[in-house]
């Protein structure tokens, strides 16, 4: 023990350690030496290199794990450190983050790694890439001086998804987001869809997809949204050869165990079978429904008042598209009744007739065929356990584009794909994480509509703030008419300075 020792060298401007470990070898004496890698903080022993990552190591004790907060150290520049940062865009969001319900949720979720988390989701919002390149983001941001502790070396990145994507954490995490979004009290209208993430990942929820006649490998991500506020509630995920029906049932007892109370549910024509209905009743939950032109119920009751659509009394009026809508009584399963909408958009039949008539010419179609043809153009069937004014169906029904505001959010913003991880633990956690950029850009996208401000817009212009950075005071430097209309449009005020 008395023989050991560590030894430190300077290569291009960075120290470098190195242990010598004397031993014996065929009665030989001889000096084994194993690299310790570059230095992070010699006084206790920090040492960072390939295979072990950040560690610890003491003559005394061998190899430890090192503290959480040395695993930024590894971030710092092996050059000077740098003295401009990019400022205005993480200053924003982190200052807009802190007067919403968030900041308090996600504080609390990781406390001895809530750093990590909050630059990774700030990552995820104002850069775009490989969280490979978080890194080089963060030593360049304000990022660096405002969550000092944040580990973001590429391993440990990969350690932390794996850790945010236990189960038991993302429990805790829904439990606490949804009481502090919504009152307890509260019961929501739901907005339920599903979108396919392409991907190669070797476990059990990559599959053959065939979704709207397009075939591919993927997994199945299913949002839950709050019909009232377009907030997103609830994810979960399936192989992408699971079908959406067959989803319905879980997703609903999911929602239950979050402690989310439903009285409605607006639903895609997939989710549509008989066994879905009979549990949406048993649940006590209203719903609204498309009919595929595939189902027995929709044949029948296209054949039974398609002819008879187009009367003044049926006439309403939808985005200013002129749709006949007819409202009747129906069975949709045993003992089940609901209320069947049978419907003709006109502007879409224009389009649907001119392609049809032509094609019947060209294929010589008889006068009979061709007139029963005709009856099904731009005809639509919903399907309703509540008795619905007509004149709100479609704004009802239409209700649901706020999922697809959702999953544009969180493809085009929170950069969900592609992806770009390793097993089930990580794909979770870069699920959760990328769930949380989308509630903080939807909320944030919904208070920049109102004024007519792009959120990718409004954060590029507040990235070109920068500030200089001193021993005790960060300099901020001038805000441009862009910047401060930024900083306006979220009732925020530049600083001038930051005490260190």
């Amino acid at each position: 023990m008395a023989n050991k020792f560590i030894r430190y060298e300077l290569k291009n401007g960075a120290e470098y350690a190195s242990v010598c470990l004397p031993m014996r070898v065929d009665g030989r004496k001889v000096n084994k030496t194993e690299n310790l890698g570059r230095v992070l903080d010699k006084q206790q022993g920090i040492f960072k290199n390939r295979e072990r990552g950040v560690f610890r190591y003491t003559l005394e004790q061998g190899y430890q794990d090192a503290p959480a907060e040395s695993h930024a150290m590894a971030l710092k520049p092996k050059g000077p450190e740098r003295l401009i940062l990019d400022f205005g865009d993480v200053h924003v969001l982190h200052e807009y983050l802190k007067t919403t319900p968030y900041h308090a949720v996600l504080t609390s979720l990781l406390p001895d790694q809530g750093d990590t988390l909050l630059a990774l989701v700030y990552y995820q919002i104002l850069a775009s890439g490989a969280r490979w390149y978080a890194g080089s983001w963060y030593e360049g941001s304000y990022a660096r001086l405002l969550l000092p502790r944040a580990a973001l070396g590429s391993q440990r990145i990969s350690e932390f998804l794996s850790v945010l994507g236990d189960e038991a954490l993302q429990r805790r995490f829904f439990c606490t987001y949804l009481a502090k979004q919504f009152p307890a009290e509260t019961v929501h209208g739901l907005l339920l869809d599903s979108t396919g993430l392409p991907n190669s990942i070797d476990f059990p929820y990559t599959a053959y997809s065939n979704h709207g006649g397009q075939v591919s490998v993927e997994t199945r991500l299913i949002y839950v949204t709050d019909r009232l506020s377009g907030m997103p509630l609830y994810f979960r995920y399936v192989a992408g050869n699971v079908i959406d029906v067959s989803t319905l049932k879980a997703t609903i007892g999911e929602l239950q165990m979050c402690g989310i109370a439903a009285d409605y549910a607006i639903l895609d024509a997939g989710y549509f079978t008989e066994d879905n209905i009979k549990a949406l009743h048993e649940n006590e939950i209203a719903y609204l429904t498309r009919l595929k032109p595939n189902r027995k119920l929709y044949k029948q009751l296209a054949a039974a008042h398609a002819q008879a659509l187009q009367h003044g009394g049926n006439l309403v009026s939808y985005n200013g598209r002129a749709v006949y809508i007819k409202r009747v009584p129906c069975t949709v399963t045993s003992g089940i009744d609901a209320f069947a909408y049978i419907g003709i958009d006109m502007l879409r039949r224009s389009y649907e007739m001119n392609a049809m008539l032509v094609n019947a010419v060209e294929d010589d179609l008889g006068p009979e065929e061709i007139d029963g043809n005709l009856s099904k153009l731009g005809l639509f069937i919903m399907i309703s356990s509540e008795e619905i004014d007509t004149k709100e169906l479609l704004p009802l029904y239409y209700a649901r584009q706020q999922i697809e505001q959702v999953f544009d959010i969180t493809k085009n913003y929170a950069d969900i794909l592609p992806l770009r991880v390793h097993g089930e633990d990580t794909f979770r956690g870069h699920l959760l994480l990328c769930f949380i950029a989308t509630i903080i850009c939807k909320r944030l996208q919904g208070e920049l509509d109102a004024k007519g401000v792009n959120l990718i817009g409004l954060f590029k212009e507040l990235r070109n703030q920068k500030c200089k950075v001193y021993d005790s005071l960060v300099v901020v430097q001038e805000a441009t008419k862009k910047v401060n209309d930024s900083y306006k449009a979220l009732k925020l005020k530049s600083p001038d300075k930051i005490p260190r």
